[in-house]
Formats: C-alpha cells, sequence, structure tokens
C-alpha cells in the first residue's frame, strides 16, 4: 500500500501528478488536478449516462487538495459534494481561485464534486478513496464444494470486495478491480484434431461477499496466478498469490463423422435428405477428441433418436462403421469423468439408409466408341449383397461380378465377345431386406470390326 500523506495543507500551490491511463481509462485530459497526493490518479472516463465528465481513484483522500479548471472567473465558481443520493442533494463546500482554477479541500472517503463556472455551467466529477477499499488478497484456494463443472470457485483470503460511485443521479455503477486470474488450459486444434495446451487471463471485477471469485475450470493439470488489482498495478504495487497443480476439473470434446465416398457412376444417390448415409452399404469413420478429465468415454449407435435403447457401443475414440439397415440411425459421443459428475453429451448425427433399387439395362456397344455405353452396369441404391453372372447363348458363363458397382466391358478371356444376346441372372440383397432375383437379356450390339456370332458350336468360348 502507498504511503499516506499526513497533515492538511489547504490550498497550496498545486503540484500536477500525470495521470496513468489505464486500459479502460479513455480519457486523456485531466479536468482535476490533486496536490499532495501519494501517487498518481487512476482516471476513468465513465459512460456518458452518468452524468459525470471524470472518476478519480486516489490511493487516499485526507488532505489532498484538488484544481477544477473553469469558464470565466474563478472567483465566480462555486464548488458542491455530492455522496450516493446524487446531485439534487448537494452542498456546497468552500472554495478558492488559485492558479489553473478553483482549489478545494477532497472530504475524506468516497465522494462526488459538483463545479459550477461563472457562466452557469456545471461539471460532476467522481473521487474514489482507494484506503477504503484496499485489495489486500493473502492466500487463494480453490473450492470445490462452490466449484461445478463449468466454472472453478476460488476462496480468497482477504479483501477484494467491489468499488462503487455514483452517477449524478444517485445511481450506483462500479469500478471493475481488474484482477487478472492466469493459468493453463486446453484448447481444440482444428488442423490436428487435438487439444492442446495454452495459457488464458480472465479479468475479474470483483470478488463476492464470500470471498470467492469463479473462472473457467482448466483442463488440465496447471498453476493457477491471482494478481490484484489493476489500481496498485497503476501504482507499481500489485501482489500475485498462486495456487498450485490444480487438478482439470470440466471434460469438453470435438466429434466429427467423415463419410466414405464410393466413385460408383451407377450408384444412386439419396435425394432431400440433409442426414450422412444415402446408399448402404454406407461407410463413416466418427473421430473425436477429449480434454484431460475424460476418464470414461463411449460412441453409441441407437436406432431412436432418445437412445432410450443403445444398440451398438464403441469404447475407443475414432472408429468406423458400416450402416447396412435401411432407415434412420443415430450416433453420439459421451464422455464424463472419474466420478461420473462431470457429463459431455455430443452433438447426433443422423444417419438415413434409403429403399433400395436396382435396374438392369438390356443393351450395350463395347469397342463402338470409348467411354460411351461400353460397359453393361446396373443401376443401383442400397444393394448391401450382389452376385451377378453373365451367360452366352451355350450356357457358357462368360463374366462374374460380386458387387453393384462392378460392370462387363464385353470381353471374355481378354477378348470382345461377338455382338449378340446374352444372359443375366442376378441375386442381391437390398438394406430394406428386399430380395432380389433377376434374369434378363444382354444385347451386345454391333462394333467396329465386330463378327457375327456363328451358329455352329464351334464358336463356343
Amino acid at each position: 500500500m502507498p504511503q499516506f500523506v499526513s497533515g492538511y495543507a489547504y490550498f497550496r500551490k498545486a503540484v500536477l501528478v500525470q495521470a496513468l491511463l489505464l486500459s479502460g481509462a479513455l480519457t486523456s485530459t485531466a479536468q482535476l488536478t490533486f496536490s499532495d497526493a501519494s501517487a498518481a490518479p487512476v482516471i476513468i472516463d465513465p459512460q456518458a449516462t452518468t452524468g459525470l465528465s471524470n472518476v478519480y481513484v486516489l490511493p487516499a483522500t485526507r488532505g489532498v487538495t484538488a484544481v477544477a479548471a473553469v469558464d470565466g472567473s474563478a472567483s465566480a465558481a462555486k464548488v458542491y459534494k455530492f455522496s450516493n443520493l446524487g446531485a439534487a442533494y448537494a452542498q456546497e463546500i468552500e472554495c478558492s481561485p488559485v492558479s489553473g482554477g478553483v482549489g478545494f479541500a477532497l472530504e475524506d472517503g468516497d465522494m462526488g464534486y459538483m463545479v459550477e463556472s461563472a457562466s452557469g455551467r456545471s461539471k460532476y466529477y467522481w473521487v474514489t478513496d482507494y484506503s477504503r477499499h484496499t485489495y489486500d488478497v493473502t492466500d487463494a484456494v480453490a473450492d470445490a464444494t462452490l466449484s461445478d463443472c463449468d466454472m472453478l470457485a476460488i476462496k480468497l483470503s482477504g479483501s477484494a470486495s467491489a468499488i462503487y460511485y455514483y452517477t449524478i443521479n444517485g445511481r450506483r455503477s462500479e469500478l471493475g478491480r481488474g484482477i487478472e486470474v492466469e493459468y493453463n488450459t486446453l484448447a481444440f486444434d482444428e488442423n490436428v484434431y487435438e487439444y492442446r495446451e495454452t495459457q488464458v487471463s480472465e479479468t475479474i471485477d470483483h470478488a463476492g461477499e464470500d470471498g470467492v471469485i469463479r473462472v473457467r475450470q482448466p483442463l488440465c493439470r496447471t498453476d493457477i496466478e491471482v494478481t490484484g488489482d489493476r489500481f496498485l498495478k497503476a501504482w507499481g504495487e500489485q501482489h500475485t498469490v498462486v495456487l498450485n497443480d490444480v487438478a482439470p476439473g470440466g471434460v469438453e470434446a470435438n466429434t466429427k463423422a467423415e463419410v466414405t465416398e464410393r466413385d460408383s457412376p451407377n450408384e444412386k444417390k439419396e435425394e432431400g435428405s440433409d442426414a450422412l448415409g444415402g446408399s448402404a452399404p454406407c461407410e463413416i469413420t466418427f473421430t473425436a477428441a477429449v480434454t484431460d478429465a475424460a476418464a470414461f468415454h463411449q460412441w453409441q449407435i441407437a436406432r431412436d433418436e432418445e437412445f432410450n435403447i443403445v444398440d451398438l457401443q464403441y469404447n475407443e475414440l475414432d472408429f468406423t462403421y458400416v450402416f447396412r439397415e435401411q432407415g434412420y440411425s443415430y450416433v453420439r459421443f459421451v464422455a464424463s469423468d472419474e466420478n461420473d459428475v462431470c457429463q459431455y453429451y455430443g452433438d447426433v448425427y443422423t444417419v438415413y439408409i434409403g429403399d433400395s433399387r436396382l435396374e438392369c439395362p438390356n443393351i450395350f456397344s463395347p469397342g463402338a466408341s470409348e467411354g460411351v455405353n461400353d460397359e453393361w452396369r446396373v443401376s443401383y441404391k442400397s444393394i448391401v449383397s450382389f452376385q451377378c453372372d453373365i451367360f452366352n447363348r451355350w450356357g457358357v458363363k462368360v463374366a462374374s461380378l460380386s458387387d453393384p458397382s462392378q460392370g462387363w466391358d464385353g470381353r471374355y478371356k481378354g477378348k470382345l465377345v461377338p455382338a449378340g444376346v446374352y444372359f443375366y441372372v442376378i441375386k442381391a440383397q437390398g438394406a430394406d431386406d428386399k430380395a432380389y432375383n433377376l434374369s434378363g437379356d444382354i444385347n451386345v450390339i454391333n462394333y467396329k470390326g465386330s463378327e457375327s456370332p456363328s451358329t455352329g458350336p464351334s464358336e463356343t468360348p
């Protein structure tokens, strides 16, 4: 604490003290100057609605005189003081013209002042006596009984209560102490998809009546420094207390889902849905990153959105699942601390698998025009099992397909087959349990360099 000035020097020549402009102090030209103050005032520019020109915070007001700049003759100026009742109850106090304006003695303690110039124009100021509100914190401990999963309660030993000033209408406003709390926590890094340690700082206006301040729960083990306050900082006398080795108290996570895309031009996509999925089988990889306090974590898959019945559970942070059943599925990530007190429930991913579909073309022209109708492929959606065999007219199998995305290029043993009629037999199953037993003709039409098929058995492949 700054040493208080003893004695009373009334209207002595004002010794101008350079104002310290803090972060948040918006004025650069003091309208009051002070003598016999032990340190420079902290000057704060209040909102216009307060009616105040400036708020000043002095280490102490006892024995300090102020000089106010006035319009016109200083000998005709008047000075009034007002309390928390506002300027309507102002009382005139003794003042005297001095070099630079009109001088008057500050009251001992917090007080508002109205300076009336000869022109009748008045300006209003509030002066706070910091010695009545000293920040004096000697220790700090984390209080688990007052903390929750989001906020950590820190119990301060000493004084850090709120400092108030009053507007000309008697409305109370706060002068935030600017108590700085610094600690390490975890921040999510999207680029590497993991949490990384980072230092953060929070600014607290004051401690509560119970001596408690609250900050965001650290997400990793850390030391916590509590430094106060901004007025002592301006006077070079701030001090710090440290909470050592504070355990993480909150649980957070980030999740993502990535669909494995299939480059199958003959597969029909599901339209009109914002859900993941579409055509089965749909492979989706789910990934999660968690903070240090997450002792338990799990991916859950359910068929109902409320997860009343969880069908599948995966305890890994990352897992891949293939959705094969028609309809909606829901996936979420949950995590909790070791006591299952702080819980995290992630956003629900909706996966929709549409109805199945399977259609077969009956004509194509391999070798005629490259890239144009030169493969025979089915058109499909949500087919989860598939077997297609293609035969020539003598019953010889010329092609076999085990996936609906596959096509037949019109070749047998590396050579284009003769133009003519071929036959397919398909057995398939849809995601909606629909069974497909299909058969039909495939017309291979003439292509450049093709020969008409022989009718003799010697042409049998």
